[in-house]
């Protein structure tokens, strides 16, 4: 759409448009938008934005929820014979149903398996749904992922050619925790990994020596806080921790809300971000920090990344949702982290967030 369909993002007039938002959520869970038909392998991934949303807005009447769990399970990975670890296999979840399927002519097919994100994904889902995640065979699942693990701590995500970095530490932390079992990661081994990413400016960088970033930063400190080594002060009420630099920690999150605008970067010298205002705020709620926030300059900037067009406009539109940047349309991804900062930013009527797993508090009662 053209610059001149969108108001002029004076965020003292705009206001957070709830109704809008679940409408946005309610549009994608109907069906996703062509744009989105070349991430089809990451469709749970996808779900798990929309159907976690809508719990933040306390929307979940909007959805079919016995449908929604069929559909998850239905792209659980399981053995098929009793040699289920001879090949390394991860037994979690697929990313979609066209991930599911292999064929033995196909090597890239075969390469498609079972991921730890999507396996995140799929348990978050459940957990909001109210599904009981005792039922899973968890067993299996994480004797699997445990051999994703590598010597130096850190996970790959499938089990034969994939990245290695935090992103996937917080991935399998987080399983584990969603399951109430630790036994598919060595947290000793995952600790280490994560100490050796904190870089000399306090952030971390998804490997040890990488540039400090803001979701980088947030893996490693949710992953600390789900594995019991970020604990609390009982003096002061802050985070205390032995295994990484808290106090640089802080100062380099608090260095990413800029002061032209009010919104977070991920980086030094880039441009503010919806999704930091999750990925970097939330680590400062995690270490108890966030009253360092400038909140209402925080809220200004989020609101000009609001979608919503001029009055005047002949287009008729109903839907919300929050874009990357300001004068753009939104996206499944930041209006769901939008709505995460929202959430932390205490908006009347949404629910509150459990930052360190991503999900509302309430799905994460039990945990």
């Amino acid at each position: 759409m053209e610059d001149e369909e969108f108001c002029d993002f004076d965020s003292e007039s705009l206001s957070f448009e709830k109704d809008r938002h679940i409408y946005y959520l309610e549009m994608m869970y109907r069906g996703l938008p062509a744009p989105y038909q070349g991430q089809e392998t990451i469709r749970l991934t996808l779900a798990y934005f929309v159907i976690s949303g809508l719990d933040i807005f306390g929307a979940l009447d909007r959805i079919d929820k016995e449908a929604v769990i069929n559909w998850v399970l239905s792209l659980q990975a399981h053995p098929k014979d009793d040699r289920i670890f001879e090949n390394g296999q991860f037994y979690g979840f697929h990313g979609s149903r066209s991930s599911q399927f292999q064929s033995d002519n196909d090597r890239a097919a075969q390469l498609n398996g079972s991921h730890l994100a999507s396996t995140y994904c799929a348990l978050a889902i459940l957990k909001t749904v109210g599904y009981d995640l005792s039922q899973i065979d968890s067993e299996v699942l994480l004797k699997s992922m445990r051999t994703l693990q590598q010597p130096n701590g850190c996970f790959m995500p499938i089990h034969t050619g994939g990245e290695t970095d935090l992103r996937f530490v917080f991935c399998a932390a987080a399983i584990c925790s969603m399951l109430k079992n630790w036994s598919g990661m060595d947290r000793e081994k995952a600790k280490e990994f994560i100490r050796n990413c904190q870089s000399y400016d306090g952030g971390f960088g998804l490997l040890p020596g990488a540039e400090s970033h803001g979701g980088a930063t947030y893996c490693a400190v949710a992953s600390l806080k789900l594995m019991g080594f970020l604990g609390e002060d009982s003096l002061s009420g802050k985070a205390s921790s032995d295994v990484i630099n808290v106090p640089l920690l802080l100062d380099w999150s608090v260095q990413k809300q800029a002061f032209e605008d009010g919104g977070f970067r991920g980086r030094a010298n880039k441009a503010t971000d919806t999704c930091y205002a999750f990925w970097v705020g939330g680590t400062l709620r995690i270490v108890q920090a966030d009253k360092f926030i400038n909140e209402e300059a925080l809220r200004g900037f989020l609101l000009t990344c609001q979608y919503k067009l001029d009055p005047g406009s002949p287009l008729l539109c109903q839907y919300g949702g929050f874009s990357k940047f300001p004068r753009m349309l939104p996206d499944i991804y930041h209006s769901y982290y939008g709505f995460c900062a929202f959430s932390m930013l205490r908006e009347p009527g949404l629910n509150p967030l459990c930052v360190e797993l991503g999900i509302s508090a309430i799905s994460a009662i039990g945990l």
